[in-house]
């Protein structure tokens, strides 16, 4: 746009001047209307701006509680798979008492009956003994009557 200089202008023809205003004018008019364009334009990429931004955000905050929940959810499955281990663990604890008393128990009454079957063939050993020294007086006795008597 070729502005002409004060001087050039104020020597020449009304209709000429009146030209040139009207394209001042216009040129101003242009200048206001592409101002305006630009100033709308600027507002509206902000404004996408903050709606792109508050989507992020609305899309970050989703993100956030979800990892919360899953992570929620995954120490609830600890403490469960810890609770179970726990359970079972004690169940095994108690059966293995209950075996471990029932052996106990198995060998204490195996003891009794081998210390029973040990008295008992000590008391026939003692008896059977009895018994023998028994018949060797006896037949001393008898060896010692038949020696007298003849």
């Amino acid at each position: 746009m070729d502005v002409p200089s004060p001087a050039a202008g104020t020597s020449g023809d009304p209709h000429a001047l009146l030209t040139e205003i009207r394209d001042l004018k216009d040129t101003v008019g242009a200048i206001r209307r592409a101002l305006e364009k630009e100033r709308i334009d600027g507002e509206t990429r902000v404004q996408e701006a903050v709606v792109a931004g508050n989507a992020e955000l609305k899309q970050l905050r989703a993100t956030a509680g979800a990892l919360r929940d899953a992570l929620e959810q995954s120490r609830i499955d600890r403490e469960r798979a810890v609770q179970d281990a726990v359970v079972t663990a004690n169940q095994e604890i108690v059966q293995l008492r209950s075996i471990a008393s029932a052996l106990r128990d198995a060998l204490e009454q195996e003891r009794h009956e081998r210390d029973r079957s040990v008295q008992s063939a000590v008391r026939k050993a003692h008896d059977e003994l009895k018994q023998l020294h028994a018949t060797v007086s006896s037949l001393r006795e008898m060896l010692e009557s038949v020696r007298t008597s003849t």
